[in-house]
């Protein structure tokens, strides 16, 4: 098999954690970027969740895709798997994404592992408004640490990269100190 392309929007932009030979910025249409799953184990408690980002249906999220040589598919696809699947929020698909153009011409449509919210899913925290997503991630703390580092390190990663998002923004704002 070929080579083949993962679709990066949270925490795989900043630490993807697998062998790549290209990281492309790319565009998904039909879903987008979302604090919409509470964290029980990484950024939160079951007692007190955390958020963590997830594709929910919906507009367009702008990221990264890693091209991962064919060759390392089996390894790469487990490593997603346990890093991605262990509560089964999210499910894995395989999507079609728009790679930026560059120097070769790019624009070009290539499909792409993903990783979507499952909203059957008890963690499933739905469309939150910036407020309510601010309330859930302030003060919250898990095994990887505090949701605000989570939410302010993928903004810090995105913006260096360019990429906006207004509303991940707001709810950065609204959970800063007052």
């Amino acid at each position: 098999m070929g080579d083949f392309w993962v679709f990066g929007y949270g925490s795989l932009i900043w630490r993807p954690g697998f062998a790549h030979v290209e990281t492309r910025r790319a565009r998904l249409h039909g879903y987008r970027r979302s604090l919409c799953v509470y964290s029980f184990v990484h950024r939160g408690t079951r007692e007190r969740p955390g958020l963590v980002l997830g594709l929910d249906r919906g507009g367009s999220c702008i990221g990264l895709a890693f091209r991962v040589p064919g060759d390392l598919r089996n390894e790469v696809i487990a490593y997603l798997r346990d890093r991605e699947l262990v509560t089964n929020v999210y499910l894995e698909r395989t999507l079609s994404i728009r790679l930026d153009e560059c120097n070769r011409g790019g624009g070009e449509m290539v499909s792409a592992v993903a990783y979507v919210v499952d909203r059957s899913h008890e963690q499933y925290a739905g469309a939150l408004d910036a407020a309510d997503a601010a309330t859930v991630v302030r003060g919250a703390v898990g095994q990887s640490g505090k949701n605000e580092d989570y939410v302010s390190s993928t903004l810090e990663h995105l913006e260096a990269l360019g990429i906006r998002d207004h509303w991940l923004e707001e709810v950065a704002r609204r959970v800063a100190p007052l």
